[in-house]
């Protein structure tokens, strides 16, 4: 079954896509962007890392500060279509020096705040920069590097961006153990300013030639909205990233770490070890998915489907065992769970795919706003059950066990939107007059219902 046609000779927003190969002058452009990219990533984890100074400095308790993730997410995930809009109409280079300098000025405020007030303020700041971020980073991958490229040199973006945890976990640590709160938040905000001066000054929208949209009239800009999820093809990536990315983030984010340790009896050094498997596997995962779907971009639902099967086989493998499980069957979650990330990435392939330059940074936005929505709704559901099975405080194994299970009504959810919006999707094509040449099967071609 195939889920999209690529356009054989794309508009002149996208730069040169019919070369083989990109020019010198896209993976400079692509450094800058992976340079704001890995130092959005240094400022969206450092409060995590911060979190015991943090109680110290605003006397908060656990509970308040979880909730500056879910605050920053929020902040996150709200802004996306209203970013994706103005990256359309500001381009690229703008919205990341933009995003740079606004979570730079978030961290100066939180380097010198003493208050609740002023660090919510500060977090507000910095997911609203980050939500600048990710989404322009691609627009200069779609905009400067040959279609056939655009899905690995995506992947390695997500990858490469991931650098920015080791920034924070390592350095970051050290000066908040070192000089102190204050040093150590300024001198990320210096950072993040530095990255917003590179990138007004190298980065640029896109290559000569490149037809600019206008900024247009709010109903225009209402009208592009509309038409971008009116195509199935954007929905479908957008329920894409719903459904591989929420059991990632949530385990990643928030959960993973209390689960191993008060879960299954792990050490904290033994879950740390874990943690770090998880991150490689999704570094080296990420190229070899981006690499499939280059290769074979027809089949890209079927990869998102396989993804999930191997994640949902996985945890019910985990959960069917009561609780401590064995460590190698932790591995393999850990490894399969890995698998999230990546596999997100197709959805915004699809956006790619299915809508004109012209509306990809408003789709982009639209398919970002998935997996990150799914995330705060597991993160909470995930919290209420903890707190409900565990009213005398101290999480249960068995609580975790039950906890972790909300996990299938959100795949239920998202695998139903993925199957609606593929058969939309295909039905387009086919108006389209585009030709959906049936599946092989172990080597042998089966009809497919619907011509899709």
């Amino acid at each position: 079954m195939r889920d999209d046609r690529p356009s054989p000779s794309p508009a002149p927003e996208t730069g040169t896509p019919l070369k083989a190969k990109a020019p010198v002058i896209a993976w400079v452009l692509w450094s800058v962007g992976i340079l704001a990219y890995v130092v959005a990533i240094l400022h969206r984890t450092s409060f995590g890392v911060a979190g015991l100074d943090a109680a110290d400095r605003f006397g908060a308790s656990g509970g308040i500060l979880a909730s500056f993730t879910v605050l920053q997410l929020l902040v996150y995930a709200g802004l996306q279509i209203p970013v994706g809009l103005l990256l359309d109409r500001l381009g690229p280079r703008v919205m990341v020096a933009g995003g740079a300098l606004l979570m730079a000025a978030g961290q100066a405020l939180l380097a010198f705040s003493t208050d609740m007030a002023g660090a919510v303020a500060a977090r507000i700041m910095v997911g609203a920069g980050d939500a600048m971020t990710f989404i322009s980073v691609l627009s200069v991958v779609t905009r400067w590097f040959p279609a056939r490229q655009v899905p690995v040199v995506t992947q390695l973006t997500g990858l490469l961006g991931q650098l920015g945890q080791v920034l924070s976990a390592v350095p970051l640590v050290a000066l908040l153990h070192g000089p102190g709160w204050t040093p150590a938040f300024a001198s990320a905000a210096a950072l993040g300013v530095l990255v917003g001066v590179l990138a007004m000054a190298f980065l640029r929208n896109g290559p000569p030639g490149t037809i600019r949209t206008g900024a247009g009239s709010l109903r225009e800009v209402g009208g592009d909205l509309r038409a971008c999820w009116r195509h199935p093809g954007t929905r479908l990536g957008l329920w894409t990233h719903f459904v591989t990315q929420f059991s990632a983030n949530t385990f990643a984010l928030m959960w993973g770490f209390p689960y191993l340790v008060s879960g299954h009896g792990l050490s904290a050094g033994a879950a740390s070890t874990l943690i770090t498997v998880f991150v490689l596997a999704t570094m080296v995962a990420g190229p070899l998915v981006g690499r499939l779907v280059a290769r074979h971009p027809l089949r890209r639902s079927w990869l998102v489907l396989g993804i999930v099967a191997v994640m949902i086989t996985a945890w019910t493998a985990v959960l069917a065992v009561p609780p401590p499980a064995p460590h190698w069957l932790l591995f393999v979650l850990v490894l399969c769970v890995a698998l999230g990330g990546p596999g997100s990435m197709i959805g915004f392939d699809f956006a790619r795919t299915f809508n004109p330059p012209s509306r990809q940074g408003t789709a982009t936005g639209i398919v970002n706003c998935g997996g990150f929505v799914a995330a705060l709704v597991s993160i909470l559901l995930i919290g209420l059950v903890l707190d409900a099975m565990s009213p005398g405080g101290g999480f249960t194994p068995e609580a975790f066990r039950a906890a972790w299970t909300v996990q299938a009504l959100l795949w239920a959810i998202g695998l139903a939107g993925v199957f609606r919006t593929r058969r939309l999707a295909r039905r387009r094509m086919a108006e389209d007059g585009i030709e959906i040449p049936p599946l092989r099967v172990f080597g042998r071609r089966q009809k497919v219902s619907g011509g899709a």
